[in-house]
């Protein structure tokens, strides 16, 4: 079976958690008591248009460096300037050259809900996310049991945070559903080659339930593929590559806000 970018990533995560020592019970009565969050899902679903979640992204693995010297509070200005609905921050640091620090700058300079994305497989990573001031967490299916999917959302819903759930394919996405995931996004990248498929989100959206909150991730290029998405049924589009690279993030995210 060919090794992924995602199984190094992931097993580098595991290892992590594994050594981590932290008492859960600690963390977890933390995460209750921080302030209210921001509302990522409801966020979406009150944006009249095509929602925008604008993604802080220094680096990928595919790819190398995308923008390694951004500033998280200048950018996050200009996406919230640009109609951005809500935000997405790298925290990885090994692969993607993120930071828990990237996401407060970025929280801090504006108002706007924030997603910590990550690579959530451990109890404790949805703790440090409210900890630190994520409005909202991702979840990825490809990497998750079932039993795992299960306790984090039921976690998620503890301590006050949202959770994107994400999806390549069908099985995926039932796994969700039976965890009861209410945000689901599809990422049109393929996790074995990392190519972009502009046609699986188009195909998977009217597999989602009405009452989920849709979300289509990666590959969206401009205005003519958040058209698509749009008229496909999806409520949200997550762009980090597109803007992160634009001169003019401003001006590219406010061409996405499509009716």
């Amino acid at each position: 079976m060919t090794r992924t970018y995602l199984d190094d990533i992931v097993a580098w995560h595991r290892q992590r958690a594994h050594y981590d020592t932290r008492s859960f019970s600690d963390l977890l009565s933390e995460a209750k008591s921080c302030v209210p969050t921001r509302g990522f899902a409801s966020s979406i679903r009150d944006t009249p248009h095509l929602a925008v979640i604008a993604e802080i992204k220094r680096k990928s693995p595919s790819k190398g460096d995308l923008n390694a010297s951004l500033n998280p509070s200048e950018l996050a200005q200009k996406y919230q300037r640009g109609g951005a609905s809500c935000l997405s921050v790298l925290t990885d640091t090994n692969h993607f050259g993120g930071s828990v620090a990237d996401l407060q700058m970025a929280h801090a300079a504006c108002s706007v809900p924030v997603i910590r994305k990550d690579f959530t497989v451990d109890a404790r990573d949805i703790c440090d996310a409210r900890i630190m001031g994520a409005d909202c967490v991702l979840l990825i299916a490809a990497i998750l049991s079932a039993a795992e999917m299960s306790t984090y959302l039921d976690l998620c819903r503890e301590v006050d945070i949202d959770a994107l759930v994400e999806v390549h394919d069908e099985a995926e996405l039932e796994l969700a559903m039976n965890a009861g995931a209410v945000m689901v996004g599809v990422n049109q990248r393929d996790l074995v080659t990392f190519a972009v498929d502009q046609a699986r989100a188009v195909r998977m959206a009217p597999r989602i339930p009405d009452h989920v909150v849709r979300v289509a991730e990666s590959g969206v290029r401009g205005r003519d593929d958040a058209l698509a998405l749009r008229a496909a049924g999806y409520d949200a589009i997550l762009v980090g590559e597109h803007l992160v690279t634009s001169p003019d993030p401003e001006a590219a995210l406010a061409e996405l806000c499509v009716a």
